[in-house]
């Protein structure tokens, strides 16, 4: 194969990782609201993580590829773990119990435009023009569905725009982009599978206190709750996680964190399908613009 033909494989390779990632997350803003009623946020955090952990703990056991990371990069991993493992999925759950999933997924959106920030002034990526316009206009389309969703409560939605709820959602975003900021320098010496299991198991580690309440809501959750937790543990996470991470070996942070714009339309299609929120038709508009400024932030 031509030096040609391999870029553009590993190219469509990176796609389809993204793709993967990106519905997977998607849908766990819906499945987020589908269990909440029957699990706290800390012990679904805590479910969720021990189960990722086990499933990826497996992959990495079977492939037996592990690199020895030095004091740095423990740093940079516990970084990881501690953020957007532990206190993002914390704050992401207890944002879901106040706020409808369409909300909730539009302000996170300002994480990648934190991490487009702080990857062209901390990592040397630089600020392409087309990466701004793209952001610009993805975030913007962002504000507007989030705007519409947050003003057009229904009793599907059961939307609070509340501080607290709000606060939330932008603790989520804040921890998004340390998580990725960090994760990007260690994925140029450590296997991504290595660093997500190890990432992954140091969140289920900070969220044990949660454990005894973990116990208590499995014993009183019904089966499709529980059936939920387990997806949450092995799509959206120790499967996302994963294929995120193959991505951003092989783009730069700043663009590949523009692309999880397309998250919140996603998101809202399956929450009116699944749940029965329905999207207000401003808010339709505002999902063709984020995909539009994901599209123009991909140019070169």
């Amino acid at each position: 194969m031509t030096d040609l033909g391999t870029r553009f494989a590993v190219d469509w390779l990176a796609l389809g990782a993204i793709t993967v990632t990106v519905v997977s997350w998607a849908s766990a803003f819906v499945a987020i609201r589908g269990v909440g009623e029957s699990f706290g946020a800390g012990p679904l955090a805590l479910g969720r993580l021990l189960i990722g952990s086990f499933a990826l703990g497996a992959i990495v056991l079977i492939r037996r590829e592990w690199v020895r990371p030095n004091r740095t990069q423990w740093l940079q991993i516990i970084s990881i773990g501690v953020f957007w493992f532990g206190i993002y999925n914390v704050s992401l759950n207890a944002a879901e119990q106040r706020v409808d999933a369409g909300t909730t997924s539009m302000i996170i959106q300002i994480g990648p435009i934190l991490v487009a920030l702080f990857a062209g002034l901390l990592l040397g990526e630089g600020f392409p023009k087309w990466l701004v316009i793209g952001a610009g206009i993805a975030f913007a389309g962002a504000v507007m569905v989030g705007l519409v969703t947050a003003t057009t409560t229904t009793t599907t939605t059961r939307t609070d725009p509340g501080f607290l709820g709000i606060a939330l959602c932008l603790v989520s975003a804040v921890t998004y982009a340390i998580g990725v900021l960090s994760q990007k320098p260690v994925l140029r010496t450590i296997p991504g599978l290595q660093v997500t299991w190890m990432a992954c198991t140091i969140g289920a580690v900070c969220t044990l206190p949660f454990a005894p309440a973990l116990l208590d809501d499995l014993s009183t959750a019904s089966a499709g709750a529980t059936g939920g937790l387990v997806y949450l543990g092995l799509v959206p996470t120790a499967l996302a996680f994963s294929t995120w991470a193959y991505a951003l070996t092989r783009m730069n942070a700043g663009k590949l964190g523009i692309t999880t714009y397309a998250v919140p339309p996603i998101t809202i299609v399956l929450a009116w399908l699944l749940l029965g929120e329905i999207p207000h038709v401003l808010a339709v508009v505002g999902g063709v613009i984020c995909l539009v400024g994901v599209g123009l932030s991909r140019r070169r």
